[in-house]
């Protein structure tokens, strides 16, 4: 059976990936599919052509995908170590791709990606990782958890003092209003004069057993 090698190009502006490979007809791959791959190219504007095999990609997607994450959440974090194969460095206004071969007599490669240049880069790795001919196993992405400190890096520094240098003006303005007004007077209630009750007297009924005084 004749296995015939795959190609499959994705497009942004400014950037293209290319991707070659071969069907895997022991898991059912039709012939238009990739299961496996055997290699991929990179083109960004204005930056030097990668390639590289399959774990070079996917160290890519591990760190290209969780920074521009970090940077969307705007935390400015570098993601990867200083000798890991593929590194993003924030530099100033624009991103910096630093990649490092494992054989020695290669130098490593800084790529500077402006906003638009990591954008389309981005795209073109989600585009192959949603490719259905694309039959590869691609590693979940790993994002870092946003640390309590850039979620509160993330609110603006007036915005974070604004409300309590409202609520502390607000105490401070009641309280001065307070020392200001006047204490309301304590009226003693006072009795109503009006003319003197009239006292009536009643004469005694005398008592029918008794004689008359006059008789």
């Amino acid at each position: 059976m004749v296995m015939l090698k795959q190609s499959y190009r994705y497009d942004q502006t400014t950037a293209r990936l290319e991707v070659e490979g071969l069907p895997d007809f022991s898991a059912g791959h039709a012939d238009q599919a990739i299961g496996i791959l055997s290699t991929w190219r990179l083109k960004i504007v204005g930056a030097s052509e990668l390639e590289g095999k399959r774990e070079h990609l996917e160290a890519l997607m591990q760190v290209v995908i969780p920074y521009v994450r970090l940077r969307l959440s705007g935390v400015v974090r570098s993601i990867g170590e200083l000798n890991d194969p593929v590194r993003m460095v924030p530099d100033g206004s624009q991103h910096r791709l630093d990649l490092t071969s494992g054989q020695a007599e290669i130098p490593p490669l800084s790529i500077h990606l402006d906003d638009a240049q990591l954008a389309d880069l981005v795209r073109c790795l989600d585009a192959l990782r949603g490719d259905g001919r694309v039959c590869v196993s691609w590693p979940a992405i790993q994002h870092e958890p946003l640390r309590r400190r850039d979620l509160v890096e993330r609110i603006p520094l007036i915005q974070r003092l604004t409300a309590p240098l409202l609520g502390g003006a607000t105490v401070i303005v009641l309280g001065v209003l307070g020392l200001l007004l006047p204490l309301p007077e304590v009226q003693v209630p006072r009795p109503e004069t009006g003319a003197e009750s009239e006292v009536t007297s009643e004469t005694p009924i005398s008592d029918p057993a008794q004689g008359d005084a006059e008789r």
